[in-house]
């Protein structure tokens, strides 16, 4: 299966946000979209959004119609006020009507359920393509290390450093925001293979590979009150 990454060559992983009430689509779609090259995350409602909108640039949203509180399209109409971020509408409801009234609130596509998880990534490559995104270097670098996202590669110089899965998925959703601090909440998704107990004993072994001293970081740093961030060259 071809990735996103590989789609979307030259630029920066797309952020994508799942809001969907039902766990069982969230967690299938955040999980698929990771594993198409996409860095995703996923809440319940549209609060949750807001919250986590309120800390980091989403690149895309797939937001589902009908949920419990404020429903998805009152949600586009809201953010079409203020942002021309690309939307995704899901719901049950397949008929014209809603389907026209989704795109007059402003989202960029509909969805009808049921569909293929396959689908909804060809729809969002197919935005992000009409989107500007700033062009990157695959490779991120950081003091004597070099990061391919892509291959799962850590060098240091011109040898490999050994990583876990754990390890790996951390590191990749750093590098994936360079500079940039990471909620917690995003980084101990179990999705991401990271339990939010174990987050921080992640970090603090990943920076033992990667720091000269662990116990004064200068490549991933703590944001305090946020999270971390992979500070690059």
């Amino acid at each position: 299966m071809a990735s996103a990454i590989d789609t979307l060559a030259g630029s920066d992983t797309p952020h994508i946000l799942v809001i969907d009430d039902d766990e069982g689509i969230r967690r299938l779609l955040a999980r698929y979209l990771r594993e198409s090259g996409f860095l995703a995350s996923a809440v319940a409602s549209a609060a949750d959004a807001d919250k986590l909108m309120g800390m980091i640039s989403f690149d895309a949203l797939v937001i589902d119609v009908m949920m419990p509180g404020e429903d998805g399209i009152s949600m586009t109409k809201r953010l079409r006020a203020r942002s021309e971020v690309p939307i995704i509408l899901l719901t049950a409801r397949g008929e014209p009507e809603d389907r026209i009234n989704g795109l007059e609130a402003g989202a960029n596509d509909y969805l009808a359920k049921p569909f293929e998880p396959r689908e909804l990534v060809l729809r969002l490559q197919g935005l992000l393509h009409r989107s500007v995104l700033p062009p990157r270097e695959d490779t991120v670098r950081f003091g004597p290390f070099a990061f391919d996202p892509v291959r799962g590669e850590l060098l240091r110089e011109d040898d490999r450093v050994k990583l876990t899965d754990a390890e790996l998925h951390l590191l990749r959703t750093l590098a994936a925001k360079p500079g940039a601090p990471i909620p917690r909440t995003v980084l101990a998704q179990k999705e991401l293979g990271v339990f939010d107990r174990s987050i921080d004993v992640q970090v603090t072994r990943l920076r033992r590979k990667i720091e000269n001293d662990p116990r004064s970081p200068q490549h991933l740093k703590t944001v305090r009150g946020i999270g971390y961030a992979l500070m690059t060259d």
